[in-house]
């Protein structure tokens, strides 16, 4: 790999006044320093002073900057880089699928998967008041409706209401029990007008089979007892360990005014007490952006409510809310195909769901730029990504704010769209661990969406040939948090399957700033961290590995060796002796 170019005169400016310098109270040295400064080579040492970069340079230029009182580690050539960001998680959801009865889309036997679910009842981690609830269920069950009915319509479940919440968080299924309680029946269906028809899977007589996807599922998750804040703060501080583990100091939280599972109205305030009482603690060891979630139909107004919401978080160390998150259409995978498509589906010939309204989406994204607030975008189709950009298009047109708004997933996107990213400063977050040929790109859309559709899926080389800026997210807990698997999953696009798209490959360089400087513009945090620079925060991770010489197999297995937060050690590997 060709390493970025010195700006030796830069360089040699930024030093010159080194011995005027304050003493560092934390000096790393003897190692391979990745700053995701642009133009900027690999360093050898860096200075902390306060929390924050005082300096980077050669050993000799940092050693410099040594006192009596000051902590020197020495790396013996090991990688030293920024804390690594996740431009799109719902971190507080992940925390608690830690916690509760979940498959992690294990594509188990039903009987074993039976099996599972007795012992969760019995030790409690599938029950929600009187409901039974597993996550994580892999969207493959959806093609054995009719053996869930026969198990879990009788017997022993005959009375227990069940509810199986699909990996993807976008479909379910329920049983007998449960659509009795929620009024879902032959009827409900009939009344259900077009799309809508949809979201509740039912036989030809109109009769519910127990699949549900986004708007059948939501009112019937809304029925399950909802996480109490103590239960929410629990499953943060898990999550929060976890995540440094990995490496991870940052992140965006794009549903923040959502209790898992239950509804989101304007006044909803979701797990942002969770995030205020760990602040409270000095608990809260990352930055967050907390979105909040507009309806996808929302109006101008409605931001004057959500700005309510807002303003009883503003102040809280570490979190910031700098946006709203809204949701363009849902997801391509068949039997949900709710992803809004130029070209309709082949079995179905109908379009997917675009949840946007084309003739006034640009008011609202244009009111929430004049506000200040990015928007970031949930668009999955080709049709959502263009009606996206027809948005955001309206907000450049009313004025040059600068903002970086941003389309999350992007798993489909028409070329002549391409460009638009680059012309209208729109950030590409994509979760690039999904490039694979797997069951869901290859049997669940392959077969369903046309040839121009597929040939693009997930097309980050495309995008960044294009001049698109591409931040690293991962959606957890939909699929692994870990950035180092998705960074060799958009190098190598291999899967089970062969290889998805080999043509939109792209280099580690690529995805080292993804996951650095260019998700910290995501959450308008690129001044203050993404980068070792003098003046922004240290936030650091050491690596066990090389990994500018590895080969991309080794890429995907890269431990921490730890985290640093502020210059404070917040993860520390098991075993490290550094």
């Amino acid at each position: 790999m060709k390493l970025l170019i010195p700006a030796l005169v830069s360089a040699a400016c930024a030093f010159s006044s080194m011995e005027t310098m304050a003493a560092a109270d934390l000096i790393f040295h003897g190692g391979k320093v990745y700053t995701a400064e642009p133009g900027q080579a690999l360093q050898q040492a860096v200075a902390v002073e306060n929390g924050r970069i005082l300096a980077v340079g050669s050993d000799a230029q940092i050693l410099k900057l040594q006192q009596p009182a000051t902590q020197v580690i020495d790396l013996h050539g090991q990688v030293l880089m920024p804390g690594f960001i996740d431009a799109h998680t719902h971190l507080v959801k992940g925390g608690l699928q830690m916690l509760q009865a979940n498959l992690d889309n294990q594509d188990l036997p039903l009987a074993e998967f039976e099996s599972k679910l007795r012992q969760w009842r019995d030790d409690g981690r599938a029950r929600r008041g009187p409901f039974l609830y597993v996550g994580g269920v892999p969207t493959a069950y959806w093609d054995e409706l009719g053996e869930l009915q026969q198990r879990f319509n009788q017997g022993e479940w005959a009375k227990q209401p069940i509810l199986l919440a699909g990996g993807d968080y976008h479909t379910g299924w329920a049983n007998q029990a449960l659509l009795d309680l929620a009024g879902i029946d032959a009827a409900k269906v009939k009344s259900l007008k077009g799309e809508e028809q949809a979201t509740i899977g039912h036989d030809a007589d109109g009769k519910p089979n127990g699949f549900l996807v986004d708007a059948g599922l939501y009112p019937v998750q809304a029925l399950l007892p909802l996480a109490s804040n103590d239960e929410l703060l629990k499953a943060l501080k898990g999550a929060q360990s976890y995540y440094h583990e990995l490496g991870i100091t940052a992140w965006m939280e794009p549903l923040a005014n959502e209790n898992p599972g239950g509804d989101i109205h304007n006044d909803s305030v979701g797990v942002l007490p969770a995030y205020r009482m760990l602040a409270q603690e000095g608990g809260l060891t990352a930055h967050v952006a907390a979105l909040l979630m507009a309806d996808s139909k929302a109006t101008p107004a409605d931001l004057d409510e959500l700005d309510k919401v807002r303003q009883q978080f503003i102040g809280v160390d570490n979190l910031t809310l700098p946006g709203i998150k809204i949701f363009a259409d849902g997801v391509a995978e068949v039997p949900a195909q709710s992803a809004a498509m130029l070209e309709p589906y082949s079995n179905s010939k109908k379009y997917g769901e675009l949840l946007i309204d084309p003739k006034h989406f640009g008011e609202l994204v244009s009111a929430a730029d004049a506000r200040g607030w990015l928007v970031h975008i949930h668009a999955i189709g080709d049709r959502a990504v263009r009606e996206s950009l027809n948005g955001i298009e309206q907000a450049r047109k009313d004025r040059h704010s600068g903002i970086p708004h941003s389309i999350t997933h992007l798993q489909m996107v028409n070329p002549r769209d391409f460009p638009r990213f680059k012309a209208l400063d729109v950030i590409a977050a994509m979760q690039l661990y999904w490039a694979a040929a797997d069951e869901n790109s290859v049997d669940l859309v392959k077969p369903y969406v046309s040839a121009m559709a597929f040939l693009h899926m997930y097309p980050a080389r495309s995008l960044l040939k294009n001049g698109a800026t591409l931040s690293g997210a991962s959606d957890w807990p939909i699929t692994t948090p870990d950035p180092w698997k998705a960074i060799y999953q958009a190098i190598q696009r291999v899967g089970p399957k062969g290889v998805l798209n080999a043509a939109e490959d792209i280099d580690r360089q690529t995805m080292f700033q993804a996951y650095t400087l260019n998700a910290a513009r995501t959450m308008r945090l690129e001044q203050s961290i993404g980068s070792l620079k003098p003046g922004k925060q240290a936030d650091l991770i050491l690596l066990d590995r090389d990994v500018f010489t590895v080969k991309p197999e080794a890429l995907r297995d890269t431990r921490v060796l730890k985290t640093w937060f502020a210059g404070r050690e917040v993860y520390s590997r098991p075993g490290d002796k550094l």
